[in-house]
Formats: structure tokens, sequence, C-alpha cells
């Protein structure tokens, strides 16, 4: 029974929950009682290196363990509140002997891939900018950094989907985890902006590598009639990054360092990678079946459902960036704390989440995606007008609500238009592509009302008349092809 994964899971979620008492309880009074300060740095560097072994420890029992993603999403909650690693051991020791052990799934490696990936980028959002500024960086290069990761991460993806139609999406995958894992170590060496600015050229261009060519993997490894489904499951490990990522980067940086919070992410990484030299190498992916639909091959990717899937991209993150600009000046403005800014934030996660992993996800497979974006686009624009008005908490949570919705239909829609418009020959350039558009939706959308002379009312009309003309573009097309298809 001890070679259980479970087992292994409850050791280290006591550890964490120990870790995490005697950093709250012992080292921070400490610290702002008595002025010992060292008390949090080491207590801290301790609580850091358990919660990687603990993380490692959710991501062995996911793939071996026969249940609920549930599970692993819970584990990882409780790792952040006191108290809660006791309570979800007092509940796995129940219920440990009722689960048996699986084969290896790949689809949960290539989803905690995916996880890292979202992982590495969301745990940048609360720390870089402090972070720069602490090594000299003037507040031009501190926005200049923060972009520039996004901006190298476009050239990586592309890149990532060139090679991975050529070498195969496997080769790809390790070299993005053992060079994004490398260069996050590489930030405890930075001590002033010019260095600061080559490693997030180098981290975000080798991170670029790693979704397109998950992506592309977990599409050749899935039936037609399950895409939808299955590109929700994944779109909950995205979820869950932006939920978990900024909350650990957050208050591990408080406690300890920004460059040690980045290694605990190489960890993970690096852990990645092992698992994924062991059990995806030996992964052939099966050769299509007699009779089975497929797209003809015209030498381009480029036909309508590949350019609204790239649109559907570009504007999805182009409200993210919107949002990341403005919500925090809004919110501000109202004369909140700024903390409501990053829960209003995890509010719209946690509602695309539900929406992926409940059996809405199965309205991806039985209606068309074209449908779905419409509705989910159009559903982000409307909640862009509205934040615009809401004045106090309830609605400004309602909206955020709302747009976790709109988010939760978009996501999978995209990707499955994709998938359905594109062979497999070509997905990895596509998928590269794809995600050079969210990248791309990123800088532009939080540099352009930056740049234009709009305050966060102006700021917030504007982006919602945007997406709901681009909504009304993809609805107008959608009904003009199911017309010619009678």
């Amino acid at each position: 029974m001890r070679a259980h994964p479970i087992y292994f899971l409850r050791m280290t979620g006591l550890l964490d929950g120990i870790s995490l008492l005697v950093l709250l309880g012992i080292a921070m009074p400490l610290k702002y009682i008595w002025g010992f300060d060292r008390a949090v740095t080491i207590v801290g560097s301790i609580h850091g290196g358990i919660f990687c072994l603990y993380a490692a420890a959710i991501l062995y029992a996911a793939i071996r363990v026969k249940w609920s993603l549930l599970w692993s999403a819970a584990a990882v909650i409780a790792a952040f509140v006191p108290f809660g690693n006791f309570v979800l051991d007092w509940k796995l020791k129940k219920v440990q002997a009722g689960y048996s052990l699986r084969t290896f799934n790949y689809s949960v490696l290539v989803y905690s891939i995916v996880f890292f990936s979202f992982f590495d980028l969301f745990s940048q959002l609360p720390v870089m900018s402090t972070f720069a500024a602490s090594v000299g960086a003037s507040s031009f290069i501190v926005g200049f950094v923060i972009g520039l990761y996004s901006l190298s991460n476009t050239f990586g993806n592309i890149l990532s989907g060139i090679m991975t139609d050529r070498i195969g999406p496997f080769k790809i995958l390790m070299a993005g985890l053992l060079l994004s894992s490398t260069a996050l170590l590489l930030y405890h060496f930075v001590e002033e902006p010019l260095l600061l600015i080559i490693v997030r050229i180098l981290h975000g261009f080798v991170a670029g590598l790693i979704v397109p060519a998950a992506f592309t993997f977990s599409a050749n490894t899935t039936i037609n009639e399950q895409q939808g489904k299955k590109v929700a499951f994944t779109g909950t490990f995205v979820g869950l990054a932006a939920i978990i990522g900024p909350a650990f980067s957050g208050i591990m940086a408080s406690k300890t360092s920004v460059p040690f919070v980045f290694t605990c992410v190489a960890v993970l990484g690096f852990a990645l990678a092992i698992l994924s030299a062991i059990f995806l190498s030996k992964y052939k992916i099966p050769k299509k079946e007699k009779g089975e639909a497929a797209v003809p091959l015209a030498g381009s990717i480029w036909n309508a459902g590949v350019i609204k899937a790239y649109g559907g991209a570009f504007f999805l993150m182009f409200s993210q960036g919107v949002i990341a600009y403005l919500l925090p000046l809004h919110v501000q403005s109202l004369g909140y704390d700024s903390r409501l800014s990053g829960t209003l934030m995890s509010t719209f996660g946690i509602i695309a989440v539900l929406i992926f992993v409940l059996p809405t996800n199965r309205i991806f497979d039985r209606i068309a995606p074209s449908i779905t974006l419409a509705l989910g686009i159009g559903l982000m624009g409307l909640s862009q007008l509205l934040i615009s008005q809401a004045t106090t908490t309830l609605t400004l949570y309602s909206v955020l609500g709302l747009y976790g919705v709109g988010f939760a239909f978009l996501f999978p829609s995209i990707n499955t238009m994709l998938i359905r418009a594109t062979p497999a020959e070509l997905r990895g350039k596509a998928y590269g592509y794809f995600y050079a558009f969210f990248s791309l939706g990123v800088v532009v959308g939080s540099s352009l009302l930056g740049w234009l002379p709009f305050n966060t009312f102006q700021g917030f009309m504007f982006t919602g008349a945007v997406l709901l003309l681009f909504a009304a573009f993809v609805a107008l097309n959608g009904k003009k092809d199911r017309a010619l298809s009678y």
C-alpha cells in the first residue's frame, strides 16, 4: 500500500501543510513582531521546496490513479489554505483503498504540460514588474520587458508549429520543457536591466515551443467526435493555471524571492520532461481509420475555418490584455482595494473551469463551433460594456462571471474549429500560427488601449464594440455557410 500514489500524495501534502503553518505561525511573527527577517527567508525556501515535491505527487497521482481530476484540483487548492492539507489527508485516507491504479494516461500528461506552460506565464504577472524595478529598470523598461515575453513567445510559437510538422510533437515538447525550465533558472543571475531583457527574450522564445506541440499531440490522438470535449478539458488546465499561478507567485515571492518562485516552476518543468521522456516517447499516434473524413491537402492551412479560429484567438487575448490593463484602474477609480482586481480575475477563471469540467462540456461536440464561437465572443464583448457601468462589488463579480462564461464558450470553440479545418499533416504549423495570434492579442490589447486617448470607461466601451462586431461577423458568416450547405 505504501507504494500507492495516493500515499505519496498524502505524505507530501502533510509536509506541505506543516511547513505552511510554520511559515504563517512562527516565521512570520518572528519577522514582523521581533524583526528576525531571515526566519521567513529560510522557512519560505523550505516550504517552496516541499511544495514542488507536493506538486509532483499531485501530478503523479493524476496520471496513475483512476479518479476524478477534481481530486487533483482540490489537492492544489488545499496547499493555499491553512489546515487544508490535513482535511484532504483525512478524506484521502478514507477513500485510498477504493481507487485502483490505471495504465498510463497520455492525455493527463499532455494536460499537465499545458498547465505548466500557462502556469509559467500566469505566475509572472504579479511579480515581473516589481522584479524589473528591483534590478534598476525604469518605468519604460518595466513595461517593455513585460510585453517582450509575449512578443518573443510569438516567434517560438511559429517555429514550434513548423518543426512539429517536420519532426513530430514529442521532440519539440522535450526541447520546450527543458529549455523553458533552464531559462527560468537564469533569473537568479539577473542584476541589471540589460540582462533581464536578454533573459526575457530567451524565456519567451523557448516557452513558445511548448503549447503548439502539446495541442498538436492532443489533437492528433483524439477521434473527431470527442475533440470539443477534450479541448474543454484542456481548457480546464489553462483555467487552473490562471487561478493558481498568480496566487502562488504572489504569496511565495512575498515570503522568499522572485527567482526562487521561478525555480519552483522550473522544477515542475524538469519533472514533466522526465515523465515525457519515459512515457510519451513510446506513444505512437494511431493511423487514420478507413472511411474517416479527411481535410484535403492544399499546401496551405489558410481557409475560412482557420481564419475564424485565428480571429477568435486574437480577440480572446486582445480582450484579456484590455482586462489586465483597465480592470485594476477601474477598480482603483471606484475606491476599492487593489486586491479586488485579483479576486475578480480569479472569478472568471473559476466560472470557466466549472463549465469546462462539468457535463456542460458536451455542448462543444453537439453544437457547431462557429455558433459557440460567436456566442462566446459576444458574451465577452457584452461583459466589457457592462464592466464600464459596474460600480459595486456585486455587479463587478456578476459581470466577470459572465465574462468567464464567454471565455469558456470561446476557448474550446476556436480550438475545435482549427482542428476540424486542418489535416494532421499541417496541424503543427496551424497551431504555431494560432498561438502566435494569442501572443499578439495580448500585446495589441494592452498597448493599443494605452496609446489611444481613452479613459477606462471609453476603453471598455471600445473593446466591447470591437468584440461584438467580430461576433456578428462570425454569426453571419456561419449562417451563410449553413445556407450554402443545403
